[in-house]
């Protein structure tokens, strides 16, 4: 197959961006606040991501057929990656990021690997299992990112891998229902559940009783530090991006601030409104301002 042309990589690019943006996210998505150059490249990871997402999910299918379709998506990943991608549009523009920004194929095979412990493994013994469930389906999100700027050094891609981590559970969080009715999966430690007195039954029945609002402060309370504890990397990166990063790690910090709130029905999935937008966006665009006032707020 002959190497695609400029134009059909340009066209490429612009579906991976008509697909990302096709999806409600709470959490910006290759948006327009992005420099140009990268929205493409941003998109075509997002659209990767989201079809191995879709893969592992796709309920109709058995385990083992499901697991086939993410070994050939790994296949077309990895002739994408030499330069061989087939006509699919979403691999013709991801080999020409591959390619263009030195992106490492290795972390797209850890989004695989996540994605293919989502087909087999459905609970998690205790905090240190589901890290490392984000170390396979978050970070290498952030560290792709941070490859398409430029800076990997150790500290921004440890910064990177908080962010990523504590946004990865509070999607957890925000999804406790759905994803235990709609996958019969529970991201919550089993060792901590049984501490607090939780069962199954909480989350089968979406039960907000006392119990499980202690599990789940200890969760807030956690996922809370370790967003904090990747903050700085918003500050760090200049322009467009970091204002990016900023947005992203704001948003996440929102809807842990609703879900927080929501102690009675700890089973709702928060909505962010124009009201929230524009307090994550006034955090976004004066950082140190937002910086101060959370300290003074702070008893």
């Amino acid at each position: 197959m002959p190497a695609p042309s400029d134009r059909e990589i340009r066209r490429a690019y612009a579906q991976c961006i008509d697909k990302a943006r096709a999806h409600y996210e709470n959490f910006p998505v290759a948006s327009r606040l992005l420099p140009a150059r990268l929205r493409g490249p941003v998109a075509a990871i997002y659209v990767f991501a989201r079809r191995a997402d879709d893969l592992a999910d796709e309920g109709t299918l058995p385990a083992e057929a499901r697991l086939r379709a993410l070994d050939a998506l790994e296949q077309q990943l990895l002739a994408a990656a030499e330069g061989r991608p087939d006509d699919d549009p979403g691999f013709v523009a991801l080999a020409h990021a591959i390619r263009s920004h030195g992106l490492p194929v290795s972390l797209f095979q850890d989004l695989l690997n996540a994605f293919r412990q989502d087909v087999n493994k459905k609970r998690y013994a205790d905090f240190g299992e589901l890290m490392q469930y984000c170390r396979l389906s978050a970070n290498p999100v952030g560290r792709l990112l941070l490859h398409l700027v430029g800076h990997t050094d150790e500290r921004s891609l440890a910064w990177s891998d908080a962010i990523c981590s504590s946004l990865q559970l509070i999607n957890f969080y925000q999804d406790l229902s759905q994803d235990y009715h709609e996958m019969g999966r529970i991201y919550l430690p089993q060792d901590e559940m049984a501490r607090f007195g939780v069962t199954e039954r909480h989350i089968a029945e979406a039960i907000s009783d006392m119990s499980m609002q202690r599990l789940m402060h200890l969760q807030f309370t956690r996922a809370d530090r370790l967003l904090r504890s990747g903050a700085p990397l918003g500050g760090m990166l200049k322009g467009r991006f970091g204002l990016e990063i900023r947005l992203i790690t704001l948003a996440g910090a929102r809807v842990l601030w609703h879900l927080k709130r929501q102690q009675s029905s700890l089973f709702s999935r928060p909505r962010l409104r124009l009201a929230d937008y524009a307090v994550i966006l006034r955090g976004a665009l004066f950082p140190a301002r937002a910086a101060r006032t959370a300290t003074a707020r702070t008893p």
